[in-house]
């Protein structure tokens, strides 16, 4: 069965008589977190050699063996597939549902394809779960950063929240980390600031991106090629990283373009947003929406989309191609600023 994003934590903090949970997506950070909920909600202790089993790519043909194997500690088993799931393991994984078992197999799929054999056969079995793992953004990362800090009995100010939102990377890895790091600088009990929170996260969770975005949008041509090549080249983003970045800066500039069309004021569009723009970044987010159209927006939205495609085929100089994609956004803006 597919779980939907509002049952995902219940399913994965309680699998009850789930037999196969299938983690697939693009935040590999985040399958990971859900695939360790997953193991600890049936094993606590995820280093117990009889109960829990961690199967790599070498190891898949075990499959079938774990699966019948039996408790030597009593309590359920746990068959966790880290890495490389895909349709070779439906046979064997059909073959080990027809026999009696209470054994959870977790199984991380990153690369697993809307058409794979796997997914379809998940999707259609009620002692099976598939649940889609993507970067998260806007009020659900809001909700995500706050209940890790609330683990940790660490509150957070809005506008400090609103900031290292907006910086946040596509990864939840990542993004954990750096809520342990201000977890662990604030003490339990402790609450965070704006002026915290920046001296902590620095420019570690993709501030080049978010840079190259602005800047590209603005039709700062030399700031957004500089921003660019620094998070591709140095900071080691991935061009798809890059492309998200672009896309949801451009989906917030057209949310206020339409507010504004629509007869509101440019403060009160922007006062809309959530998270808010940070405050050192209104001008620039301004300058953009003074250039573009909510009709261009759109088509800078779709052309990005098809980079963030182009990026995925095997062999793609990608890296090329997004910083060609930069450039051109800027040319447009520089363009349309020219008319005006």
């Amino acid at each position: 069965m597919k779980v939907s994003p509002r049952n995902i934590a219940t399913t994965l903090q309680a699998p009850g008589r789930l037999r196969v949970i299938v983690l697939h997506g693009d935040d590999v950070g985040l399958i990971r977190e859900r695939a360790t909920t997953a193991a600890k909600a049936i094993c606590p202790d995820l280093h117990d050699p009889f109960r829990v089993a961690m199967l790599g790519r070498a190891d898949h043909a075990r499959l079938e063996e774990e699966m019948t194997a039996l408790s030597l500690s009593g309590g359920r088993r746990v068959i966790w597939l880290r890495e490389g799931a895909d349709d070779s393991l439906l046979e064997p994984l059909k073959r080990s549902l027809a026999q009696p078992s209470d054994a959870l197999v977790i199984m991380e799929a990153p690369g697993l394809e809307a058409r794979s054999k796997l997914r379809g056969f998940v999707e259609k079995d009620a002692h099976c779960a598939l649940i889609g793992c993507y970067p998260e953004e806007g009020r659900a990362l809001e909700g995500a950063i706050r209940q890790m800090l609330a683990a940790q009995e660490v509150g957070i100010d809005p506008d400090a929240l609103g900031w290292m939102v907006e910086r946040a990377g596509p990864d939840r890895a990542a993004t954990r980390s750096e809520v342990e790091k201000l977890a662990l600088f604030a003490g339990t009990g402790g609450r965070l600031g704006l002026e915290d929170v920046r001296a902590c996260v620095g420019d570690a969770a993709g501030v080049s991106m978010e840079d190259a975005a602005f800047a590209a949008m603005a039709g700062q041509r030399r700031e957004a090629d500089a921003a660019a090549e620094r998070a591709l080249t140095v900071d080691g983003s991935r061009p798809t990283d890059m492309t998200r970045a672009l896309l949801s800066h451009i989906h917030r500039l057209r949310r206020v373009r339409l507010a504004m069309d629509g007869g509101m004021s440019r403060a009160d569009a922007m006062q809309q947003l959530r998270p808010p723009v940070f405050f050192k970044r209104t001008d620039s987010f301004g300058q953009a929406l003074t250039v573009w159209s909510a009709p261009a927006l759109l088509r800078a939205a779709q052309e990005t989309q098809a980079l963030e495609l182009a990026c995925k085929q095997t062999g793609s100089p990608d890296i090329v191609l997004t910083l060609r994609h930069v450039a051109r956004l800027c040319s447009l803006a520089q363009q349309a600023r020219r008319r005006r």
